[in-house]
């Protein structure tokens, strides 16, 4: 199809469209028929669809090294990249440094790994699963993914009382910052710690639960990573269980109006919508008896959605066409049954940007059908679905579930197009409802914010200092935010 044959407002809204990339546009939407259909079985060549993977792996330039994270928006030249093997290399590293931070994942898409001092990588530090006698508990290794450690549970007959749709975090970096599942009466993972080990500023390790030094506990359960080094820490475990998993689509008024039922009638619900669309991705998991067929899975078929995103970033106003056809196309249920660790985790190879906001369990549908309204009548180009889920409340000073039952809604954009200026508009509707941003997800909090939204900052600002005085497990970006003198 050549240039010419598009009407000129569409060519004025690309003004580099070229017939080359018409061309390629053009195959692109009958592959992403194909893909979502099944009749093709791998990608398109990645080459003709014009899609580029960018390696994000740290590498030196000019004496130091570059970190970034896994969408590739927050980026870093730490003065050292350290991975300590052991007790005395992780205090070596603390005291020989005036900043520290810790890796994990990447998957923090604000910059709270990012500084200019030594970052810390702690996924092979020597420890081991230790179990209690009673079998409800663990001492978990606190850099390990969660990959690793649900396998290792697994292997002893355990598993998380529940966890998230992706697994590459580390243990310490999910419960630092309050990550969740879903599930009504399921808390977020840091509600599971029940003790930690870390390492202070001053290289003493020390241990915390509700006994031993309670309030420094209490902060250190959703902690940003400002009090100390975790090396290992205490959670709850269930005996080994399976889970059924089932997709299917659904109407979004369905869904919209019978949320609460559809949240109480299985142990894990949630579910993903368009913008553009009106049916949605439906997705339960209920504990089911194995061993079933536990091979891998998605909800949202990649192989079309690569080819959905790279059409919707040539030619953005092609997207409300493009999610209501992928709708159309992925009409087909699933089920899948297996051991929790592995049904939990789906495969996510799509980079995206996203935020995320907690909200009262009961403004958490009419936010989200707030949001999907008003990206209609302002025509924004959102490639991604928004992701809506349901968490329990809890008791943990700095988490957004600490007032009672919540609702998550997820807002993700392609982090191959822009996102900030549709991130800025969509976080008003998101805060309307007295929505509180995810940690790990972006928003625009000041130190203002934080304190009217958390009643017990002050006490959590009053355990870090005691804790780090020097501010050496502050960055730039925490210091900011929580209006921190950094030593």
């Amino acid at each position: 199809m050549a240039a010419a044959h598009f009407p000129e407002h569409m060519r004025k809204m690309h003004p580099a469209t070229d017939p080359r990339r018409l061309e390629v546009v053009t195959w692109m939407t009958v592959a992403l028929s194909y893909a979502a259909t099944g009749m093709v079985d791998e990608e398109p060549d990645r080459d003709t669809v014009l899609i580029e993977f960018e390696s994000w792996a740290p590498e030196r330039r000019g004496g130091r090294m570059e970190w970034s994270n896994w969408s590739g928006s927050v980026n870093a030249r730490p003065q050292a990249i350290t991975a300590p093997r052991d007790e005395g290399e992780l205090r070596a590293a603390i005291l020989s440094a005036d900043q520290v931070r810790v890796r994990g994942a990447g998957h923090s898409f604000m910059p709270l790994c990012a500084t200019d001092g030594t970052l810390l990588d702690m996924s092979d530090y020597r420890a081991t699963v230790e179990i209690a006698p009673d079998r409800r508990s663990v001492w978990a290794p606190a850099g390990w993914s969660l990959a690793r450690l649900t396998e290792a549970l697994w292997a002893e007959g355990l598993s998380l009382i529940n966890q998230g749709d992706i697994n590459p975090q580390s243990l310490a970096g999910a419960t630092a910052t309050g990550t969740h599942g879903t599930g009504a009466e399921l808390g977020s993972l840091s509600t599971q710690v029940i003790g930690c080990e870390l390492m202070l500023a001053d290289g003493s390790l020390i241990q915390c639960d509700e006994a031993t030094h309670p309030d420094l506990y209490q902060a250190q359960r959703l902690s940003l990573g400002m009090f100390g080094v975790a090396t290992r820490i205490r959670i709850n475990v269930l005996p080994a269980y399976y889970l059924e998993e089932r997709i299917e689509s659904r109407p979004l008024g369905e869904v919209a109006e019978r949320w609460q039922e559809l949240g109480n009638a299985t142990r894990h619900f949630e579910f993903f919508v368009f913008p553009y669309a009106d049916r949605v991705i439906f997705k339960t998991l209920h504990p089911v008896e194995g061993p079933g067929d536990p091979h891998r899975g998605t909800d949202i078929d990649e192989r079309p959605f690569r080819i959905a995103c790279e059409i919707a970033r040539a030619m953005p106003f092609a997207i409300p066409s493009l999610q209501r056809l992928m709708m159309r196309l992925s009409g087909k249920s699933t089920r899948r049954v297996g051991p929790a660790w592995r049904i939990f985790p789906a495969d996510r190879t799509i980079r995206f940007e996203e935020m995320e906001y907690e909200l009262p369990r009961a403004d958490g549908m009419p936010t989200l059908l707030e949001a999907i309204g008003y990206i209609r009548r302002k025509r924004l180009p959102v490639a991604f679905p928004f992701e809506f889920r349901l968490v329990a409340g809890d008791d943990i000073w700095m988490s957004p579930f600490n007032r009672g039952a919540g609702a998550s809604v997820s807002f993700h954009q392609y982090a191959r197009m822009p996102w900030r200026s549709l991130f800025a508009e969509i976080e008003p509707v998101l805060r309307g409802a007295g929505g509180r941003p995810h940690w790990a997800k972006r928003h625009t909090l000041r130190a203002e914010d934080v304190h009217a939204l958390y009643p017990r900052t002050g006490d959590f600002l009053k355990m870090r200092a005691e804790a780090d005085p020097a501010g050496k497990f502050v960055n730039a970006d925490l210091a900011r935010l929580f209006c921190i003198a950094r030593g």
